[in-house]
């Protein structure tokens, strides 16, 4: 019993100091941005701001036509981006058409 109370003890408290596991895909703008551009050649593609007036933030697509990859950041109005989506197979769709008819 004293063992697997020690155990828990300790495993519970490494859950507890660990950092969060989204602080690991976030870094400063400048930095997030310099990255999607010269490793995955990914350009701005569509943004616009998220929330009320005092707590607002910035989301962002970024996208390659070349490898068809995208990533989704989000920015604090401190200048901290996150990625919160990425991935690959991105098309630009025109407005008014549907993505599902462009399926085979």
């Amino acid at each position: 019993m004293f063992k697997r109370l020690i155990v828990s003890g300790l495993l519970f408290g490494m859950a507890a100091t660990a950092p969060p596991a989204h602080a690991a895909n976030c870094a400063m703008r400048d930095t997030v941005v310099e990255r999607l551009s010269t490793m995955y050649s990914e350009a701005l593609t569509a943004g616009g701001l998220q929330g009320k007036q005092n707590s607002t933030t910035f989301i962002e697509v970024w996208a390659s036509k070349e490898s068809g990859t995208f990533t989704v950041i989000i920015t604090n109005p401190q200048g901290v981006s996150c990625v919160v989506a990425a991935g690959t197979d991105w098309f630009q769709s025109e407005a008014g058409s549907d993505p599902a008819d462009t399926a085979s």
